[in-house]
């Protein structure tokens, strides 16, 4: 199989994909066409079918096809251009090989995330979070989810290890800052994300659900956690208050979906980390995708507003 990242312009492509997304379209001479979306496990590349009459079978979005074509340069970015497409045959394929997976072990980050929850010293936010963390349901979901559809952490476990990485910011602002109040911020770190596996469906879909488009994460997320502190007697409303605030405000300002902007320094702290970390990640995830620029210089780059360099492949991968 030739995996997506493999792919350089002026390649000839005879493999199977997972068409994520297809769309009817017509160009400005009103020619309609068909504009998809293939992926595997490595990554997607934006496809066209310019010519629909001819080799061409009917197929639906997620479903698996084998396409021939050739990648060319549009705009910086590779895409696909299909001649010949039709449904690929149980047996030709293998599901694993076009799902996106962390490259670190799920299980190794649970039981580093666990630690964070057995260190919990306040006693009522230590039982939230083995009431959350303890649901064996609710982890199979956490473990397998991912923390976005494209931009960050797209792909199996990335829920996941972002939870991790925005904690571990968060542990060190605590050292750093001793004003901080280190169990309700690392709490609200491990529970800022949950309404995720509600905003998203799983794989091999990965897409927002009806809810998550209606409602999304932020307010489910706080949703999941005002129900299950009902259930732990003797909460103290205050605390409830200010933890449900931080999940509200993460995102730090209403145009970013916020509901409310940091009005408590552990609400900002934790804003500070989950963007940092989803930033980061980001700047990541572009160098690594291959856009058909050669050298270090991969060119313009929406998210960040800029033409985007590398300063070498260490770290690329993560460890």
């Amino acid at each position: 199989m030739r995996y997506i990242n493999e792919l350089k312009e002026g390649d000839n492509v005879a493999d199977i994909y997972l068409c994520k997304m297809k769309n009817i379209a017509k160009t400005k001479a009103g020619k309609t066409y068909y504009s998809m979306i293939l992926q595997d496990k490595t990554g997607m590349i934006d496809t066209k079918i310019w010519e629909l009459n001819h080799g061409i079978e009917n197929f639906e979005q997620m479903d698996y096809v084998r396409v021939d074509g050739n990648v060319t340069s549009f705009q910086g970015s590779l895409q696909l251009n299909v001649r010949r497409l039709r449904r690929a045959k149980e047996g030709e394929f293998i599901p694993e090989d076009y799902i996106p997976c962390s490259d670190k072990d799920v299980n190794v980050m649970f039981k580093e995330l666990s630690n964070y929850v057995n260190k919990t010293q306040n006693i009522y936010l230590r039982q939230l979070l083995v009431a959350i963390f303890g649901d064996k349901e609710f982890v199979a979901k956490f473990k397998a989810h991912s923390a976005a559809k494209r931009v960050h952490h797209g792909f199996m476990g990335g829920l996941l290890e972002h939870t991790l990485s925005v904690t571990k910011l968060c542990d060190f602002y605590c050292a750093m800052y001793p004003i901080l109040n280190r169990d309700l911020l690392i709490t609200a770190a491990l529970c800022h994300d949950i309404g995720k596996i509600h905003e998203l469906s799983p794989f091999p879909e990965n897409d927002y659900t009806d809810g998550g488009q209606l409602i999304g994460h932020i307010v489910m997320g706080t949703m999941m956690i005002h129900e299950k502190i009902k259930n732990i007697k003797g909460f103290p409303d205050k605390l409830a208050r200010e933890l449900e605030h931080c999940i509200l405000a993460h995102h730090g300002e209403l145009e970013y979906g916020s509901p409310k902007k940091p009005a408590l320094v552990e609400a900002l702290a934790l804003n500070f980390a989950d963007n940092t970390d989803a930033k980061m990640e980001s700047f990541r995830e572009a160098l690594l995708e291959e856009n058909g620029q050669s050298g270090e210089w991969k060119g313009y780059n929406k998210l960040f507003e800029s033409n985007i360099r590398e300063t070498g492949k260490t770290g690329l991968k993560r460890q």
